[in-house]
């Protein structure tokens, strides 16, 4: 097994054994020609396989295509760009694209950077022509000729709508700064640091068949394998599963270069921040797209990853950046894993692979004592609490909004939430103490609209 860690230790076997048997039900019940998957996080990691490729149980480096995961690697190869400053996330496609030609005055021409990543650029879904898939593609011109010559799918910068499109174009922003394809930038820069030597653009000895699992018999369809040209950046990539292991990692802030991280700190918070909400009418939106990663809401769980599909491979990866715990899953067939298999994985892996840090005393940040205790907006109780070196302002029934801050100067600057950005001053009477906080125009006092304080429009007392 390649790409192993301090944490890649296997998990107590009662674990072990729920978690095949859950991968045997899911192969068995969902017909997988052959599934590897793993669950993982700090205090261990769990790999296991069912089905067979070419008569033999696939094992963690058996080649799988990834489909769409391979959109996270060239969003974080353009996000590298954006960090030596060759691009700003605000500067429109065709001023990255060498011969923009057809979309120069178009309106996908216009389309930001930032919004190509977000899947809000109003690019088309699919290319216009043959399902791009399941035929050999053709060259960038070929690729913007096409796109140029139809209107979009929408305007940029109104609603989400997935485009592979996007980023068979954002290849093209790579190939013009980088000076050669896509996959050599995303091998040089990502793949070589990161130890993952076994991701490729074609697949290499072993690797799994693509195939298509009759709907009502159990016959099988060999499905092509082919080079999707312009395309490629939206789906070409073969990996195994120690590789997507160490990607995941990557994506939750767990695994970074040993000579340094591959993206600034602030760079990869943008990242995984929820920008555009995927949402399907009737039904409640647990998925959103932050720049180039998918974002899924389980419970108030952040995790950040992203699915692949292409024709006769099916693949997932998903990582809490907080607890570092992660799936990865990748499946030989078109259609039919059973789509509770990862989140019952990971229902294991949070309970098993966490490690549960004991508490310990520690000294809040400097200034925080005056502050923790409760507040009031208005009629509406407040707490602010330490916790670690940041400040949580929250409700105390939960159900308010709530932010984190951190010193900054002569007050504290909001991190998240509705107050991310803002300042909160602390304001004092003459004897020094603390007489009210100002927090983005709203006044938080003691005691509900406390009569000595500057509250907007006044005090008139209750009665």
């Amino acid at each position: 097994m390649t790409n192993t860690s301090e944490h890649d230790q296997q998990p107590p076997a009662d674990v072990v054994q729920r978690l095949d048997r859950r991968l045997a039900r899911a192969q068995a019940s969902s017909r997988l020609p052959s599934v590897v998957a793993s669950a993982y996080g700090p205090a261990g990691r769990w790999s296991g396989a069912a089905g067979l490729v070419a008569g033999a149980a696939p094992t963690s480096d058996t080649q799988y295509r990834i489909g769409s995961i391979t959109k996270t690697l060239v969003a974080v190869a353009v996000l590298r760009l954006h960090d030596e400053g060759r691009l700003d996330l605000a500067d429109r496609l065709v001023d990255h694209l060498a011969e923009p030609g057809p979309l120069v005055g178009h309106p996908l021409g216009r389309a930001t950077v930032a919004q190509l990543l977000q899947h809000a650029a109003g690019s088309g879904a699919e290319t216009p022509g043959p399902w791009w898939e399941r035929t050999t593609g053709g060259d960038l011109a070929a690729l913007l000729g096409a796109v140029g010559g139809v209107d979009p799918a929408g305007p940029a910068g109104r609603r989400f709508h997935y485009s592979n499109v996007g980023f068979g174009l954002l290849g093209g922003v790579l190939a013009h700064h980088r000076g050669q394809p896509w996959d050599r930038v995303v091998a040089q820069e990502l793949l070589a640091p990161l130890g993952m030597g076994r991701t490729t653009t074609r697949p290499q000895d072993a690797a799994a068949p693509g195939l298509a699992v009759h709907p009502f018999s159990d016959r099988v369809l060999d499905e092509p394998e082919h080079d999707a040209g312009a395309m490629a950046p939206a789906g070409q990539l073969w990996s195994t599963l120690d590789d997507l292991v160490a990607w995941g990692r990557f994506l939750g802030g767990q695994h970074d270069a040993p000579d340094g991280p591959l993206l600034a700190a602030e760079t990869r918070r943008a990242m995984s921040l929820p920008a555009v909400v995927a949402h399907q009418p009737g039904q409640r939106w647990t998925t959103a797209h932050g720049l180039g990663v998918q974002l899924y809401n389980t419970d108030g769980v952040l995790r950040v990853g992203h699915g692949g599909s292409m024709p006769g491979f099916l693949a997932t990866v998903r990582t809490a950046p907080d607890s570092g715990v992660g799936v990865a899953v990748m499946t030989n067939t078109t259609a039919g894993l059973d789509p509770t298999l990862v989140a019952d994985l990971l229902a294991v892996a949070d309970e098993e692979l966490a490690v549960i840090e004991p508490w310990t005393a520690s000294a809040p940040p400097d200034g925080a004592d005056e502050l923790v205790g409760v507040w009031f907006w208005g009629p509406r109780p407040h707490e602010v609490r330490a916790d670690g070196d940041v400040v949580h302002l929250g409700t105390l029934d939960g159900l308010g909004r709530t932010s984190r801050f951190v010193p900054d100067g002569d007050g504290w600057l909001g991190l998240d939430g509705y107050y991310a950005g803002e300042r909160l001053h602390v304001v004092r009477a003459e004897d020094g103490s603390v007489a009210w906080l100002d927090l983005a125009s709203f006044v938080l006092t003691r005691t509900p609209y406390d009569p000595d304080a500057d509250v907007p429009g006044g005090v008139s007392g209750w009665r």
